[in-house]
């Protein structure tokens, strides 16, 4: 018990349970709560003005004093101290004293409470009143306070031990090993540890799936090998898939051939050699070298590898008119899917991934996990998509606790052997507990027995000698939870042959689209990136309007809308309870706190400026911002994007158990598989429903990858 909870208890003995816990309550935050001892009395002082009827105002205040002493105890040290026993208590010695009569004995331990101790109920809610106005004022300042313009955010630091074998062949450049070994290396961002004494192995060859909990460090780990703040050997070429392509006027597929250095440097030397020969300044030293460069050019195979480049586009969903166009005519989402084929295309030594399937469509993933499987260097990738790391890994890397552990084969195998391993660790701490107990049991029996003193001395020896095991310390559970909203009577939500057309452009994006939704509906929408989900989105929610046909919704019907876009325009330089204050103010701040815990945002996390968190993080925080407003129907676009496995799973149930409508764009099989009811396919120019659901679109994406390949 907290020093000062101690406190209270020797000042009010027979203070009532209920009142002890509200006391509690209010002090649980520590002196950070509070601004002085004022503010405690302001906060309890009624309360134990009624408890400690024998006792002043002044006392009361006297009481508080110590009270913020004990709590802060530099703010006024030199006033109240800790009392200390001179001796300790023999509680035996104590009860051999009394008399056999019970009632003389159970006095020590029963307190008798009075019912004149009672506090007054108005009294009671007067002082809850006070706190509550204090804590929301409190939430206020800080709101209004003027902006310190945008946050700096902490950054990563690292930590390695190398051994001198290791340095001395780096300094010698004789260190020619393939595989990538870091060891006892920490990896710290601002305060917070992510890593401590890791150890990361990486065989070449060999395809890394490194997973945990969103906020963990999985990018910032990534982060670190690629910035060189960890150190691998110097011979290895790394390259990670992090930012998008800068836009020029470079076409698509030039821009992914420039990333063979080698190549390009020949060619370009070549294309200087024979226009000195054209101009006839060539020098015989100059002929010798063009013969040398046509070799190398054979050797590597250059003129294969605009077909190789091509191949590698077209499977990430480049049409051939597509490669031809400037980088800078692409969005973000297209430019990072170049980053991805440039990566490819050069073959690092290490091809570091992180979320290389958020910016694919589910044809283009298809087409990434086959290519992946032949991968011929060493690759690790973060990813949440639990199919492709069914399909992809050759092993799992699991970041839990500040530690990395691995394990052969991909995340089902994985998630088969880390449950049976946790297993096996409770089974043998509660097999060592009962151990121990029994030893001790043993101990306590024959302590002061002559006869057994050196059996009681061998146990005592053997307990301190048995290794110390932990309990299985469980990641918490990830729950997410939607609101619970009213029915409303059909018809809900219709589209009556809908055609839609950018003004403008003279391109029909899709036409007689018929749709109808209830709060029943749990309907998915798949087809590839272009085809116009997001459009038809926009127009069930009433953003755009049809260029024909019908829409009808219930006059009641209140959409919530989620997309990755929300997340990236979040203000980045507030905490979450003051984001939900700015999207719905007038609340009490406990409602924003208990909002954001019903979607894991809670603690020191709900504090913290949303730049510092996590991608997942932040998504969750949208998520809570969507559904403060108690929508009726949700409308997801692409929801999954940096959840972790845990949360995807928990948003399914989420869904599963909401009781309003809901409309998913979604490219992660595993969440499409848990929730969908009707599958519908946009392309084409239309948007059609499919009877044997995802299984049935994957055949047909399948088939026409199989086509793409003859």
């Amino acid at each position: 018990m907290a020093a000062h909870l101690e406190y209270i208890k020797q000042e009010f003995p027979k203070i009532d349970d209920e009142l002890y816990q509200y006391v509690e309550g209010v002090l649980t935050g520590g002196a950070d709560d509070f601004e002085d001892s004022e503010e405690i009395y302001e906060a309890i002082g009624g309360v134990l003005q009624e408890v400690g009827v024998d006792k002043s105002e002044d006392e009361i205040k006297d009481i508080c004093d110590k009270l913020w002493g004990i709590m802060k105890p530099d703010a006024n040290s030199g006033k109240t101290k800790n009392r200390v026993l001179e001796a300790p208590v023999h509680l035996k010695s104590l009860t051999d004293n009394f008399d056999t009569d019970v009632t003389e004995m159970k006095s020590i331990w029963v307190t008798q409470r009075d019912d004149v101790l009672k506090v007054d109920a108005k009294k009671l809610e007067k002082a809850e009143a006070k706190l509550k106005q204090r804590q929301e004022k409190r939430v206020a300042d800080m709101t209004n306070k003027p902006s310190a313009g945008p946050v700096k955010l902490e950054t990563a630091s690292a930590s390695q031990v190398t051994s001198r074998k290791d340095a001395k062949m780096e300094a010698k450049g004789s260190n020619r090993t393939q595989d990538i070994r870091i060891e006892n290396f920490d990896v710290a961002f601002g305060d917070r540890v992510l890593l401590q004494g890791a150890d990361l192995v990486l065989s070449f060859g060999r395809r890394y799936g490194l997973v945990g909990r969103n906020g963990h460090g999985k990018t910032t780990l990534l982060r670190m090998i690629s910035g060189g703040q960890l150190r691998i050997p110097s011979h290895f070429s790394i390259l990670h898939v992090e930012q998008e392509v800068v836009g020029d006027d470079t076409p698509a597929l030039q821009s992914v051939l420039e990333c063979d250095t080698k190549r390009e440097e020949l060619l370009n030397r070549e294309k200087e050699i024979n226009a000195a020969v054209n101009a006839g300044t060539a020098t015989t030293g100059m002929t010798d070298e063009l013969s040398e460069i046509y070799i190398a050019l054979q050797t590597i195979e250059a003129d294969k590898a605009p077909a190789r480049a091509s191949r590698i586009l077209d499977g990430l969903g480049f049409n051939i008119e597509m490669q031809s166009r400037k980088t800078k005519e692409f969005s973000g989402g297209w430019r990072m899917r170049l980053a991805l084929a440039r990566a490819l295309f050069s073959k690092p030594d290490l091809l570091l991934l992180d979320e290389p399937t958020n910016m694919l469509d589910i044809k283009a993933i298809i087409w990434l996990e086959n290519y992946l499987q032949n991968w011929p260097t060493t690759l690790l990738v973060v990813s949440h998509d639990r199919n492709f790391l069914d399909t992809v890994p050759t092993d799992i890397i699991h970041l839990y606790a500040q530690r990395l552990e691995s394990y052969r084969g991909n995340y089902e195998q994985f998630d088969k052997t880390k449950s049976e391993k946790l297993k096996n660790q409770q089974r043998e701490w509660e097999a060592q507990q009962s151990h121990r107990e029994h030893v001790q049991a043993f101990i306590d029996r024959f302590r002061y027995n002559a006869n057994r003193a050196s059996s009681v001395q061998s146990k005592i020896k053997m307990l301190e000698k048995l290794p110390e095991l932990k309990p299985v310390e469980k990641e918490a559970e990830v729950i997410l939870k939607f609101p619970v909203v009213e029915a409303l009577s059909p018809p809900i939500l219709q589209l009556s042959e809908v055609t839609f057309a950018y003004e403008g452009t003279g391109r029909t994006i899709f036409s007689n689209v018929n749709l109808n939704g209830t709060l029943e509906s749990r309907i998915c929408i798949v087809g590839d990136n272009g085809a116009g989900k997001s459009t038809l989105l926009k127009i069930i929610m009433g953003i755009l309007t049809p260029t024909r046909g019908d829409r009808f919704v219930h006059r009641n019907l209140k959409f919530g809308y989620f997309s990755q876009h929300h997340v990236d325009q979040l203000d980045m330089n507030v905490c979450s309870v003051e984001l939900l204050q700015q999207a719905f103010p007038g609340k009490p701040s406990e409602e924003y706190r208990r909002q954001l815990g019903s979607f894991g945002v809670s603690g020191d996390l709900a504090l913290q400026s949303i730049a510092s968190l996590s991608g997942g993080q932040k998504s969750r925080v949208a998520f809570a911002v969507m559904c403060l407003g108690n929508p009726n129907f949700l409308v997801l676009d692409e929801p999954t994007n940096h959840l972790d496995i845990e949360s995807i799973q928990a948003l399914g149930h989420a869904i599963n158990k909401y009781n309003g409508g809901v409309i998913l764009v979604s490219h992660d099989e595993r969440l499409i598989r848990m929730v969908c009811k009707e599958l519908w396919i946009c392309g084409g120019g239309s948007v059609q429903s499919i009877e044997g659901g995802f299984d049935e679109y994957r055949k047909i994406v399948e088939q026409e990858l199989a086509e793409q390949n003859k």
